[in-house]
């Protein structure tokens, strides 16, 4: 019964925002672990916020190639080829798509772990995040193409992805240890031999 209180405190347990930290973080990283707006602070629920967005940001390529296209032709930097600047954003489709099976089986994962059903509350949350491509009438192609163009995954969503999957494998792990062990199959009977009369 220890094991699972500990991995239950450990899986619910969320970085503490308060207190001074021993060393000053870097502005670098004090950057990359800031929480995007309007993003959920949950673990959970923000890696699914970070799915939605990713998943919206994908959705979008073949609605912003057409306008991207356009920017990167009329604003060509000196000796730079189109062709491979434009690659770049079919690289970023795989990443991207790499990147969305990660959270996918991280989210997975903190579903099997939880005591309670918490898809739902998943489900909310990456709607959230496939939102922030929500723009009004008086955002132009060129300024939606321009906002994809220089649009990245905030850090965080790495770094909490990996955080919340190996929470939820411990805690997945110490609900294994609890369970029965399964009978061991029987070994087939061995036939004696038949010796000759």
């Amino acid at each position: 019964m220890t094991a699972l209180a500990i991995a239950l405190a450990l899986f619910a347990q969320t970085p503490d925002a308060g207190g001074a930290p021993a060393e000053a973080p870097s502005a670098v990283a004090a950057a990359e672990d800031r929480l995007p707006a309007g993003a959920p602070r949950d673990d959970y629920q923000f890696v699914a916020w970070c799915y939605g967005a990713l998943r919206g940001y994908i959705d979008m390529h073949d609605e912003m190639m057409p306008e991207v296209t356009r920017i990167e032709t009329q604003f060509r930097k000196p000796g730079t080829n189109l062709a491979d600047d434009l690659k770049v954003y079919a690289q970023m489709q795989k990443d991207g798509k790499a990147q969305l099976k990660t959270f996918q089986s991280t989210l997975t994962a903190a579903e099997k772990a939880s005591v309670r059903p918490i898809n739902t509350i998943g489900a909310n949350a990456v709607r959230l995040g496939r939102q922030i491509w929500n723009t009004g009438p008086d955002v132009t192609k060129a300024r939606k193409a321009q906002e994809w163009m220089s649009w990245s995954l905030p850090a965080r969503c790495e770094s909490v992805s990996a955080s919340l999957e190996n929470r939820a494998k411990l805690m997945g792990a110490t609900f294994r240890v609890n369970e029965e062990p399964a009978a061991p199959e029987a070994a087939p009977a061995e036939t004696p031999p038949v010796s000759p009369n």
